[in-house]
């Protein structure tokens, strides 16, 4: 077997996938089958970060909506991405993993404050560091936030483990004529308003240059079939 295609990756966890079947809370089996995938990763010399949703318990435009005001509604959800951080950070110890936890609002008695050169050291030294609490700023997806991430790392790609097994040209729950795409560019992503990202995160990634592979985490091994260079799911990139 060929080694891996990707050298370091930025792994977005949606926080609805941890929640599994429930889709509210923690499922712990769905986590520990997804660490058990990031640990072979690292066996493999593969240097990851992960940046974790918070949507299984707060998501702060959908639940706060016009109930609360939009920063505090905002900062709860960068707290509920804290909470599923340090599940994960914890569920990666208990299997062996080296981990650090890093966050972008400090919180210094539970995690490390977020600085770009310690978070690449870590990497270096085998260690999965885990980004906390979004970009730190209200109005920012988790989405921007793991491509901002990946670009301050010098990721060689995103992968977006999501509740979606790639890119459709519409939603197929609704459209049983939505065609799923292998390849599309990040101009047809922003050109169609197709659901990857929003569109924060799509320009953002396409401005770094950094490719997007868009898979579903129902099979956690589909981690391990990215980052080994098979065609799993929809590449988003620069050009064809």
């Amino acid at each position: 077997m060929s080694g891996p295609q990707y050298k370091r990756v930025l792994l977005k966890v949606s926080g609805e996938a941890l929640a599994g079947e429930a889709s509210r809370g923690l499922d712990f089996d769905v986590i520990g089958s997804v660490c058990d995938v990031i640990k072979r990763c690292v066996d493999l010399g593969v240097q990851v970060g992960i940046v974790v949703g918070g949507g299984n318990f707060w998501r702060g435009l959908k639940d706060g909506g016009d109930r609360m005001e939009r920063t505090r509604a905002d900062h709860m959800g960068m707290l509920a991405t804290c909470i599923n951080a340090l599940a994960v950070a914890d569920m990666l110890e208990q299997k062996g993993v080296d981990v650090r936890v890093m966050t972008a609002i400090e919180m210094r008695s539970i995690a490390e404050p977020y600085i770009r050169s310690k978070a690449i050291r870590h990497m270096q030294k085998g260690r999965v560091v885990i980004f906390g609490c979004g970009t730190g700023n209200p109005y920012f997806s988790t989405d921007t936030a793991a491509v901002l991430r990946a670009a301050e790392i010098n990721a060689d790609a995103i992968l977006l483990a999501k509740n979606i097994d790639g890119v459709y040209s519409a939603d197929p729950k609704k459209d049983p004529g939505a065609v799923k795409y292998d390849v599309i560019t990040y101009d047809d992503v922003l050109a169609q308003h197709l659901q990857v990202m929003d569109s924060t995160a799509a320009s953002l990634s396409m401005d770094n240059k950094i490719p997007v592979v868009l898979f579903a985490l129902k099979d956690p091994e589909n981690i391990l079939r990215v980052v080994m260079g098979e065609k799993i799911g929809t590449i988003v990139k620069e050009a064809l």
